[in-house]
């Protein structure tokens, strides 16, 4: 069985006032007199100091992974209260907030090429990583799951306000990461090598820094040899980051099937996959979605349930098609981290309070 592994950042906040608090090297700090010398850091600093981050190592079972994420949450909440702040899984700050880059050569870097827009990405997502057996097998994975990402944007979705305001959007997280250069849904690659090479003239255009600033919505990891999907946004509830790592795991393993079955990728045009993902990051759950077979609008439940079928053969496999399923209903009839946002909003009416308890949520 693959294994799979998630990356979440998360926002540190004021316990009290709600607003993002700059204070990321204090709670790293914490975090590294917990963790053992010989070990690679479960915690990272990210681009902005009023963010951490924290990856799971790879798992192959469902539970074990599910109760890594749990524990890095509540030990983030436990740094981050030491240090004076909490920690909430908000894709984007609800209160108005002046980011604070981290320091470092890298980020000063992209403070001075990109300007407001470094400033702007004081975002929240999370990544999944998932092994594959090859490079080849990789760039075929990545030709096959392009039109089922925006699925997994709108069952995240979890960033409905922006500095102080309500955006009409249900994740527009989705709409400032766009800013960057590099980023978005790609074309067919074919084969590993022009995968590599795309890689590697996009970094000799000097607009990137490297390879690891290569930021498509999915791609090979510069690091481990996994495929890296990155369009969600950190997700509201821990039960949701899973349900985000067993989805994309079994996209992945239907994708090198069909690849190994000689059965060719869909070729969409960017200029689809653009408008699927904006529709996606408009509504989320709550409207239609660009169907990603077909590429008409088709209610977000059938287009959920078709991702369920299509996939549900390797859920079947790896033992997840009843967790998948369920995890599924409940964002569909309960809401997506938007939804739980807006409603905290319309019954107090404060922004404030929307943090609180996103920062309660968090945790449990």
């Amino acid at each position: 069985m693959r294994t799979v592994g998630v990356e979440e950042e998360l926002l540190l906040v004021d316990p009290e006032t709600g607003e993002p608090r700059a204070l990321s090297a204090a709670v790293l700090a914490r975090a590294a007199r917990r963790e053992e010398p010989e070990e690679e850091p479960s915690f990272q600093k990210e681009l902005h100091a009023q963010m951490v981050e924290f990856a799971t190592r790879p798992q192959s079972r469902t539970d074990e992974l599910a109760a890594e994420l749990t524990r890095l949450r509540g030990e983030a909440a436990r740094h981050a209260e030491e240090a004076g702040c909490a920690v909430a899984a908000l894709a984007t700050s609800p209160l108005a907030v002046r980011p604070s880059v981290s320091v470092g050569r890298r980020y000063r870097w992209m403070a001075e090429q990109y300007g407001i827009a470094t400033q702007e990405q004081i975002v929240c997502g999370c990544h999944v990583h998932v092994a594959v057996d090859s490079d080849e097998e990789g760039v075929a994975v990545l030709d096959r799951i392009r039109p089922w990402l925006p699925v997994l944007m709108a069952l995240s979705a979890n960033s409905p306000f922006w500095q102080g305001r309500e955006t009409g959007y249900a994740s527009y997280r989705r709409r400032v990461w766009l800013r960057w250069p590099s980023a978005g849904p790609t074309e067919l690659f074919g084969t590993a090598g022009a995968y590599h090479r795309r890689v590697a003239d996009m970094v000799a255009t000097g607009t990137v820094l490297d390879e690891a600033m290569v930021y498509f919505d999915a791609r090979l990891s510069a690091r481990y040899p996994t495929v890296e999907v990155r369009v969600a946004d950190v997700c509201l509830r821990a039960d949701t980051a899973v349900l985000m790592a067993v989805l994309v795991r079994a996209l992945v393993e239907t994708a090198a099937r069909a690849w190994a079955a000689g059965e060719e990728p869909v070729d969409h045009s960017i200029s689809l996959l653009r408008l699927a993902d904006w529709r996606a990051a408009r509504s989320g759950l709550t409207g239609d979605l660009v169907h990603p077979v077909t590429m008409r609008h088709a209610p977000a439940e059938r287009v959920v349930g078709d991702l369920l079928e299509h996939v549900g053969d390797a859920l079947a496999d790896s033992g997840d098609l009843e967790r998948a399923r369920a995890s599924c209903a409940a964002l569909l009839r309960e809401g997506d981290g938007a939804r739980v946002q807006r409603e905290v909003w319309e019954r107090t009416g404060s922004l404030r309070e929307v943090v609180a308890a996103c920062v309660r949520l968090t945790q449990g």
